[in-house]
């Protein structure tokens, strides 16, 4: 056993005998990125070794240069003696991402409101009883006591069940508040199950919780289920990164020895931390919450249910449920009322999953008479095209480029992330917009380039001439910028002087490439649907923009290398994080609730992999912005625009 300190932070951890820097920095919480999870074939997970000796297994991701420089795969090295390490700022994950607030909540909370006809119908509910107390003439048990009043109510109708918890402490809760008490009802079917009894009027107030289990964050809303306010707001990066970035990997991780056990702790573990923190920040007994809606794509879900996920990436891709009932929470370990229920948004199928239902629910979609298009990019893309009648869905494996994969100074939408990128024609100089407010400078130095950066770069360099429409660099451009690097041709975004890491950050032509595929796969996946139904683009009335991602992406741009479809950009619409809206709304309201999954059940999924005109329509998507001009006419005119100022330029320089 050895003993690893890690920097910046100077912590100290010990390192089991044949356990690598990765898996003893993960198990102690410390994070260092690792996009394969530590199967050695991402090359993400860099540190520095400072002092030490380590044995590190070949790795074609390290040149010469980094390993003279003590750079090391974490995956791939063992400590043989006690070492140091420093965790660069590319291997760091850093905040970054925005949550919907503000007038958005309050607009989204007027909503449910009014679909509940003005008042809040959360799954849960409380009711007060003043009960006659007994004597020798009424003489019923307090269990059926109790049951008399709640006839009298109105619930006569239905099986009224107590749970032995409920039957053990109501004798004290009665006599405690003088045969005045307050009961929390579940009702299910035509059961009520009473989940709590309390002394005395405890109508108010009552808590409850929506989550978002994303890939890569989650995300916690503090509600008051009586009022509708969001009390507080919690995000912070899922710890399950450790053991991948993306949901293929952590399927793999779960079907390893105690990787499923470990997947579903360490997501229940971040919400309960938050849940935590918010409630002793706001003075709220962790006991007052009775009810949490979580959403989250079907992986997700499976993995912090502790269900097996493993057959949802085997053909023919069968998840273990869609729906989920109605559970107790303290059977996922969570620590709120240990008789509070948890409600999963219903997925529909292995790679469309609550996430998205939720993202209906919130949109508004499915009460829409005309043709909407809703999709949410990421790792997978997933897009649903209908109206109020009909909806029909599909998710198309894009790639993990726009989340940082695949691409050399690939990172996600975080502090020092470029995120915005111009390009002069004429003299090909690079103008960036970074994420982050860093003090003193008010910006963050840039580290890499997140999606929506990728996105910009290419478009310009397409603009400016510097790629063709295959996404190959003309080495003919006069411009040191342009260049062969160690992985081929490459265009310099920020030189050396200018980046928070020292060296030059670049997009080379694997990069491209890999982008081209990332965005072909998305546009394939619009037009198979669209195609499957018998419409065009033409037809769509509007595009909803859904997640993180689209909180940066730049739609002109978008259209430019044929990733969005050529319509007016008035059509499109950012909604924000869905995910955690449509959580919020099903958390307030049993009728909204009944919605989601009455859209679960509506939506029809078309599995893109085994099709024909999927492949069909990828292989056309291969260039920029697409084989067929025909389809992205604002394109080609801008493209004819360009290249008759660059005629006038050369003309006039020539002249002069």
């Amino acid at each position: 056993m050895h003993k690893i300190t890690f920097y910046p932070g100077g912590r100290t951890v010990e390192a089991k005998d044949g356990q690598s820097i990765l898996r003893a920095a993960g198990s102690h919480g410390i994070h260092i990125n690792a996009a394969c999870g530590g199967k050695g074939n991402c090359g993400k997970c860099r540190i520095i070794l400072k002092e030490g000796n380590v044995t590190s297994k070949e790795s074609g991701f390290l040149t010469g240069k980094d390993l003279s420089q003590g750079v090391r795969l974490a995956c791939r090295s063992f400590p043989e003696t006690d070492i140091v390490v420093e965790i660069p700022l590319s291997s760091q994950m850093r905040r970054g991402s925005k949550i919907a607030q503000g007038s958005k909540l309050d607009e989204l909370r007027k909503t449910v409101k009014t679909t509940c006809g003005g008042e809040f119908k959360p799954v849960t509910r409380k009711i007060f009883l003043r009960l006659p107390p007994p004597d020798l003439d009424d003489n019923i048990s307090d269990a059926e006591r109790i049951k008399r009043e709640l006839s009298k109510r109105g619930y006569e109708a239905r099986e009224i069940r107590f749970n032995l918890h409920i039957l053990r402490k109501m004798a004290a809760a009665l006599r405690a508040g003088d045969w005045a008490v307050t009961l929390t009802l579940l009702g299910v079917g035509n059961v009520i199950e009473i989940m709590d009894v309390q002394p005395g009027d405890t109508l108010k107030p009552r808590y409850g919780a929506a989550v978002d289990i994303g890939t890569t964050s989650i995300v916690v809303y503090l509600v008051d289920i009586l009022t509708g306010k969001i009390l507080d707001i919690a995000s912070t990066y899922n710890p399950q990164v450790r053991c991948g970035e993306d949901v293929i990997s952590r399927m793999i991780y779960a079907s390893e020895k105690n990787g499923l056990d470990e997947l579903q702790k360490l997501a229940v573990g971040a919400v309960n931390d938050m849940l935590t923190a918010m409630t002793k920040k706001n003075g709220i007994d962790p006991e007052g919450i009775d009810t949490i809606i979580v959403s989250g794509n079907t992986t997700m879900t499976h993995l912090f249910y502790g269900i097996d996920p493993s057959h949802i990436r085997e053909e023919p891709y069968i998840p273990t449920a869609t729906f989920f009932p109605l559970m107790r929470t303290r059977a996922l370990g969570l620590e709120i009322n240990d008789f509070g229920v948890i409600y999963a948004m219903p997925c529909v199928a292995s790679y469309v999953g609550g996430d998205i239902t939720s993202g209906i629910l919130a949109s508004k979609l499915y009460k829409r008479p005309d043709l909407t298009l809703f999709i949410d990019i990421g790792t997978n893309g997933e897009i649903v095209l209908g109206n109020s009648d009909w909806m029909v869905t599909a998710a198309c494996s894009a790639g993990p480029a726009f989340e940082g994969g695949g691409v050399k100074f690939g990172m996600r939408a975080m502090d020092g992330a470029v995120e915005k990128v111009s390009i002069d024609p004429e003299t090909f100089e690079v103008t960036i917009a970074v994420i982050g407010n860093c003090p003193p400078l008010g910006s963050c130095a840039p580290i890499g380039i997140c999606g929506s950066g990728m996105i910009d770069a290419v478009a310009e360099m397409f603009l400016a001439g510097v790629i063709d429409l295959r996404g190959k660099i003309n080495m003919d451009k006069r411009s040191d910028r342009v260049r062969v690097g160690e992985d081929g041709p490459e265009f310099v975004l920020v030189r050396a002087g200018e980046s928070g890491s020292g060296k030059d950050i670049s997009l080379t032509e694997p990069d491209i490439n890999n982008i081209v595929r990332t965005k072909g796969a998305i546009y394939a996946g619009f037009s198979t649907l669209l195609k499957e139904v018998g419409y065009t683009f033409s037809d769509v009335d509007k595009v909803y923009i859904a997640g993180g991602f689209g909180n940066y992406l730049d739609i002109e741009r978008a259209i430019t290398i044929g990733l969005l479809p050529d319509l007016p950009v008035s059509k499109f619409e950012f909604l924000g994080n869905t995910s955690i809206m449509g959580a919020y709304m099903a958390l307030l309201s049993r009728a909204l609730r009944k919605d989601v999954e009455d859209i679960a059940r509506k939506m029809t999924y078309l599995e893109l992999s085994v099709s024909r005109s999927f492949m069909d329509e990828y292989v056309s998507s291969l260039f920029l912005p697409h084989t067929n001009a025909e389809q992205f006419p604002t394109v080609r005119n801008m493209l004819e625009s360009v290249r008759n100022a660059e005629r006038r330029w050369l003309g006039e320089r020539n002249s002069g």
